[in-house]
Formats: C-alpha cells, sequence, structure tokens
C-alpha cells in the first residue's frame, strides 16, 4: 500500500515493487518494469509472454494445449492456436497469422462498429421506433376513415336495393290494379245477365200457369241471347324470378381495398398501409395446406368451375356436370355439338360457358337453353376466363398452329387482341404435343396470366398485353422441367399453377416471385385448379375423378 495514495490499490512491480511498471507478463498475470523483464524471463519452467502494461490480456493459452501460448490465428478454422498445433496434421495446409496482426486489425474494426452503432446504425433505430406510434396512430385514423366509407357505401347499396323493391312492387301495384278491375267490370255484366236470366225464368213460369190464350200465343223466345255464353277467364298470373345471388360478384361490385407499398427513405424497408377503401382481407400462407372437402364424382375429371362455394362445374367427356360440396349431381348439361369442351368457365353473372375446340365456337349456357355466342374460321378457342368486367377472355390457336393469340370479348364482340402484330409475337407458344396444355386466367391487378405448357413458363402481360414477366421455375434448379398446365389466383393477387412434370402447386406473388410449393395434400395427379369466393383452392385429379377443396392461406 502506498502511503501517498491512501487507501488505493497501487500497481506495483511484481519482483521489485517499483510503482506503475510499464510490462506485464500475459502467462504469469504479473506486473514487470523494463528492468525486472529479464530476470522474469530467465525461469524456463514455464513460458511466458511479456508486453506493454496497455496490452495485456491480448496473450490467450491455446485452447487445445493449456500450457501453450497462442501465438496464431487458423483462418479456416476461425479459432487462435500454439505452434504446435500450427505443426499438427489437424491444421495442415492451413493458413495462420500471427495473433499481434490479426488482434491490432480486429481491433480497429471493433472500433469502426463501434462508432457506426453509437453514431449512425443507434440512433436512426430510435429514429423508426419514435415513428411507429405515429403510424400506427395513422392506420386507426385511416381504419376508422375506411371503416366510415364502408358503410356509406353499404348503406347507399341498401337504398338502391331499397329503391329497385318500391319499384318492383309499385309495377305490382299497377298490374294488379288493371287486372283487377278488368276482373271486376267481367263480373257485373255476369251479375247483370244472371238477374236477367233469373227474371226471364220467373216469366216464363208465369206464362206455363197463365189461361191467357193471347199472351200465351204472342210469346217469343229469347234464348238465342243468353246462349251465348261468355269466354271462361283465365288471367296469367305474374311470377317473380330472383336472380342468383353470386357472392363473388357481390363482393367485386362492392369495392376492394388497394394495398399501397410504401418505402420509406432512410431505411429502404417497405411498408404496407391502407390505400383506399375496398374489404381486401390480408391472409398468410400456411405451413402445412390441408383438405377440408373432398367431392367424388365418380367421373374423370379435366376441369373445374365454380358455380358458387357449395357447386361446382366439372367435364371429362360431352357432359358438363354440376355438383355439390356433398358429391351429388344437381345438373347435367350435354355440349350442343356432342364434343368434349376444351374448357369451363362460370361468368360474374353466374352463367356457364365452354369452349368447343372442334366447332370453333365459344358458348353460353343460360338454363336449359346453350347460345353460340363466337364463332371462328380459322381460329380454335382452347381455353376461357370471365373477367371481373364480366367480359370473355379466350386464348385460341390458329388451325395450321402458326399462331396463338388471346382474345376479349363483350358478349358477342371482339374487343382486344393479343397477337403476333401487336407486339407479343412469340410470347406463346403455337406448336408441339402439348398445345393443349394451356390455360388462362385473370387476376385481381387486371393481368393476364396464361399457363403456357408447351413453352414450359407461365406468362404474364398487363391488361392493355404488355409483357410483364415468364416464371419458368423458382431461382434453385429443378430435377425435372417446369410444365405448368393450369392456372388461377387468389384475393391476394397471387398465382398459383400446375407442374405437370412433379404434380406440385407452385405459389407465386403477382410478379412472379415463388413463395413455395403445396405439395402435402395427398394429391393424385392435380390437373386443374380454381378458387372459390372464400379463399379456398380446388383443384381436379384427373385419375381418380375427385376435385379437393383445400386451405392453404389464413
Amino acid at each position: 500500500m502506498d502511503q501517498c495514495h491512501g487507501a488505493q490499490d497501487v500497481v506495483q512491480c511484481h519482483l521489485c515493487d517499483t510503482i506503475g511498471p510499464p510490462m506485464y507478463c500475459d502467462f504469469c498475470h504479473v506486473h514487470l518494469c523494463k528492468a525486472c523483464v529479464g530476470e522474469h524471463l530467465s525461469d524456463e519452467s514455464k513460458e511466458h509472454k511479456v508486453v506493454l502494461f496497455k496490452k495485456r490480456g491480448s496473450t490467450t493459452a491455446c485452447p487445445k494445449h493449456s500450457a501453450s501460448i497462442s501465438v496464431l490465428f487458423c483462418t479456416q478454422c476461425d479459432i487462435t492456436i500454439c505452434a504446435t498445433c500450427a505443426s499438427s496434421e489437424e491444421h495442415r495446409c492451413h493458413i495462420f497469422f500471427e495473433i499481434s496482426k490479426i488482434f491490432d486489425g480486429k481491433k480497429e474494426v471493433i472500433q469502426r462498429d463501434l462508432q457506426e452503432l453509437e453514431i449512425s446504425i443507434y440512433p436512426r433505430f430510435q429514429e423508426i421506433a419514435s415513428n411507429i406510434p405515429i403510424q400506427r396512430a395513422d392506420w386507426n385514423k385511416n381504419s376508422q376513415k375506411l371503416s366510415i366509407a364502408i358503410n356509406e357505401h353499404g348503406e347507399n347499396l341498401h337504398t338502391e336495393i331499397d329503391i329497385a323493391i318500391k319499384r318492383l312492387k309499385s309495377e305490382l301495384d299497377e298490374i294488379s290494379t288493371k287486372r283487377l278491375d278488368f276482373l271486376n267490370k267481367q263480373e257485373n255484366e255476369i251479375k247483370g245477365t244472371i238477374s236477367e236470366i233469373i227474371q226471364r225464368i220467373a216469366d216464363l213460369k208465369k206464362l206455363l200457369n197463365s189461361k191467357d190464350a193471347s199472351l200465351v200465343s204472342g210469346y217469343k223466345s229469347k234464348n238465342d241471347v243468353f246462349k251465348k255464353l261468355p269466354s271462361n277467364i283465365t288471367i296469367s298470373l305474374p311470377t317473380f324470378t330472383p336472380l342468383n345471388v353470386n357472392q363473388e360478384f357481390i363482393y367485386q361490385q362492392f369495392g376492394s381495398l388497394s394495398t399501397l407499398l410504401l418505402t420509406e427513405k432512410e431505411t429502404g424497408n417497405a411498408i404496407q398501409s391502407p390505400g383506399v377503401f375496398s374489404p381486401l382481407q390480408y391472409r398468410i400462407l400456411i405451413d402445412k395446406p390441408q383438405v377440408v372437402t373432398e367431392i367424388n364424382t365418380e367421373q374423370s375429371v379435366l376441369n373445374v368451375a365454380c358455380q358458387s362455394d357449395d357447386d361446382v362445374w366439372v367435364f371429362g367427356d360431352k357432359y358438363i356436370r354440376l355438383f355439390n360440396l356433398q358429391g351429388e349431381l344437381k345438373q347435367l348439361v350435354q355440349t350442343k355439338s356432342g364434343n368434349v369442351p376444351s374448357d369451363i368457365a362460370v361468368t360474374r353473372t353466374g352463367d356457364l360457358v365452354y369452349t368447343d375446340g372442334d366447332e370453333k365456337t365459344v358458348n353460353i349456357v343460360k338454363r336449359t337453353h346453350i347460345e353460340e355466342i363466337v364463332r371462328l374460321t380459322e381460329w380454335r378457342p382452347l381455353n376461357v376466363c370471365s373477367t371481373v368486367s364480366n367480359d370473355l377472355l379466350v386464348f385460341m390457336q390458329k388451325d395450321d398452329r402458326t399462331q396463338s393469340s388471346v382474345v376479349r370479348y363483350s358478349g358477342k364482340t371482339e374487343i382486344q387482341c393479343f397477337q403476333g402484330g401487336s407486339g407479343v409475337l412469340g410470347l406463346y407458344s403455337s406448336r408441339g404435343p402439348l398445345q393443349i396444355f394451356k390455360h388462362i386466367t385473370e387476376n385481381g391487378n387486371l393481368d393476364i396470366c396464361v399457363a403456357d405448357g408447351e413453352a414450359g413458363a407461365v406468362v404474364v402481360v398487363d391488361q392493355a398485353g404488355k409483357f410483364r414477366f415468364k416464371y419458368t421455375g423458382p431461382s434453385f434448379p429443378l430435377k425435372k422441367s417446369f410444365v405448368p398446365i393450369s392456372i388461377t389466383t387468389d384475393s391476394q393477387c397471387q398465382i398459383l399453377t400446375v407442374d405437370l412434370s412433379t404434380f406440385r402447386i407452385h405459389i407465386l406473388d403477382q410478379d412472379g416471385i415463388f413463395l413455395r410449393y403445396i405439395d402435402n395434400c395427398d394429391l393424385c395427379n392435380p390437373w386443374c385448379l380454381c378458387m372459390d369466393s372464400k379463399g379456398y383452392l380446388l383443384v381436379t385429379e384427373s385419375t381418380t375423378g375427385k376435385v379437393k377443396k383445400i386451405k392453404y392461406c389464413m
């Protein structure tokens, strides 16, 4: 204890008690003045490592040989080692650096990291954290605003429905008044005639009992007047035919929530926020998709289209069948030509549409009547889908298989065509044995998506026909070629497609980025896909005749 420093401990040389020795033995953990270093090193019974006092602790024992000092750093093993380790077989051909060089370099890195954390990173995290309550408040405020907008829009729709109800009731009252007035008039006329007949009967009875010869002999019959009976009045009763309630169509007509990606300038993080009103529910892909319903059609099934959340159309031959979720056949439609359809779809108003490639027609089924809406000459319509605007998108191929095309129809009128001269020449394949393996759908962002099995790609263009991207499989290599044969999209604008080569279902985002597979639902030759309004995926199995309803997100 140094008297000049009172109760404070004073660092002294271990050998001569000199105060403030500048050296330190990292191996023996003792303080040394310069004069005593040589004496300390003369003890050869153990190893020593004398360093400047400020660098004490920089020397460590070898992790494998505790009695030896780590003097080297192995870059392959990322550990400190002694000279014995360096000459061992374990570190043969490894690259070493002196610890002192590594030590100083690492200190510089640590200093830079410390400065960066204190000066740059930590303040930015604080800034971002302080901004979250503001974002949360803005989100809640905007959500309340959207909720009010949704309610107001709903009230407006209810008002329109009430107006429609009043109009129909008014029409019914007007028809009823006219018909009832007519019936009342007819009733009064008949009752008047009946009164005359009753009076005539009474007069004739008096004549029969009369002895007045002149009165009886002057009688003239008037029965011919009464023989002209009034026609038997039958008024046809009006009926009210409600249209089928298409829940998906109502959702689409009601509105949707746009999802805006806002980029935070400093961090570059993408932040999702509510944009304008519309009820889109954010959904998350689940780890293990599961089959919730299995429809056994007991038929060969090629394609499927949702009539509603409870009924699906399927076909495998010339008959298009409507099944409920219990597998009960509800309706049977035979194609007009007797040919097997190329594809089927359900319009936004609930009508069944099918293409007939052999007849080169597109047909719509209204109850039991089949109406031809498109007839082509040099082109064969293969696949069809209904759009949000209730148009039809038809994928077709020229008879000589030199061109493929996508055509948009509004009713019977062609309003848009994507083919050769429109700037997408070569976009879709047109030759080869897999020409039938094409399927078309419209995404929620109005992109047009085609599964082109022949080309081994999902081809996506925007609503104007401008090329957006082509998906040929995930970024990691596939063991087999990619052959997409069916396609559908969901409420998140995610794209789902069946790969014929592996019978896996690929899920992509709207920009073609692979997200995950669906390959765990005991799918046996999955063939065609469609989505119901509640976000369940329906998958046909071509060999079993089953349609499986799969929950893949929540």
